[in-house]
């Protein structure tokens, strides 16, 4: 079996987890082959796999029709890929297997990322509709994760312009959470980029979101955060940004707006405050320079 294949079916075996498949790929790169049975046995001790169970599923018929149905119904990027963005690559974890619908080459131009609050208020629709369409022009693609609010509003507001934009979802890719998303997601899969490390079937469960946030920070080299409130998700990507050596950016609102303290204290911290396109701009100065 050949190294793509030998990752994208431990990826479909139920309870590796991230921290597993991590564990085997950095072994892989090491020693330059795959890991015999008493080496995965030492590579996965310490952690909560059933390795018995693991290697009946790694061996079933089930695992193999997984791989036939996922690989018929999208691309599949892996780790060992000269495509797979160096970026993520280099990152804490990074995923070794992503699905995705539309263009990979995406992955290659400037990602500014914007991230924010589900329930989002008037003054983050005025904020991203001043901050886009200028971001737009200077063919930065813009990342986020689908979701209802700060989310669904950046991906409309770039494809409105005919840019880039690119949906990391926290499911499989044959499901759209929120369900009124579907034309969104089917148009970003046609002109833009639709990632996960989800394969077919998976739903939006609660610890996908987190882990869809390390993909999303890891993606870009800018993250900007337009309404947030304390210690909200958009907060913890920001935090994971930061970890990555990402500049932190972050729209400042009003001090009485519960949704603008989580932005407030990020400036607060360090971030650098956006008021206008340029505050953006400035941080991807080298990245376009070196482009044209």
């Amino acid at each position: 079996m050949d190294d793509r294949s030998f990752l994208l079916r431990i990826h479909l075996c139920s309870g590796i987890g991230v921290k597993g498949e991590n564990k085997i790929y950095s072994f892989m790169q090491k020693n330059k082959r795959q890991p015999q049975l008493i080496e995965l046995a030492e590579l996965l001790s310490g952690l909560k796999i059933d390795l018995q169970q693991f290697l009946t599923d790694f061996h079933s018929q089930a695992t193999t029709q997984k791989m036939i149905i996922n690989q018929h119904h999208g691309g599949i990027l892996t780790i060992l890929d000269p495509e797979y963005p160096a970026q993520l690559k280099e990152t804490f974890e990074p995923p070794n297997i992503l699905f995705y619908r539309g263009r990979l080459e995406l992955l290659k131009r400037p990602i500014l990322a914007i991230v924010g609050a589900r329930n989002m208020t008037k003054y983050a629709t005025v904020v991203l509709k001043k901050l886009i369409p200028d971001i737009c022009t200077h063919q930065i693609t813009v990342v986020s994760g689908a979701a209802r609010g700060v989310d669904s509003l950046a991906h409309r507001l770039v494809l409105n312009a005919n840019s880039d934009t690119i949906a990391v979802l926290g499911t499989g890719l044959d499901q759209v959470y929120p369900r009124k998303n579907y034309e969104l997601q089917t148009l970003m899969a046609r002109r833009g980029l639709v990632l996960t490390e989800y394969e077919l079937g998976q739903k939006p469960l609660p610890y996908h979101f987190p882990l869809r946030n390390r993909i999303i920070a890891g993606l870009c080299q800018s993250l900007l955060v337009v309404e947030a409130k304390h210690h909200s998700g958009s907060l913890i990507t920001a935090n994971i940004a930061l970890q990555e050596n990402r500049n932190i950016l972050a729209v400042p609102g009003p001090i009485n707006s519960n949704l603008s303290v989580g932005t407030n204290e990020l400036i607060q911290a360090g971030a650098k405050p956006v008021l206008n396109s340029t505050d953006i701009l400035e941080d991807f100065l080298n990245s376009l320079t070196n482009q044209t």
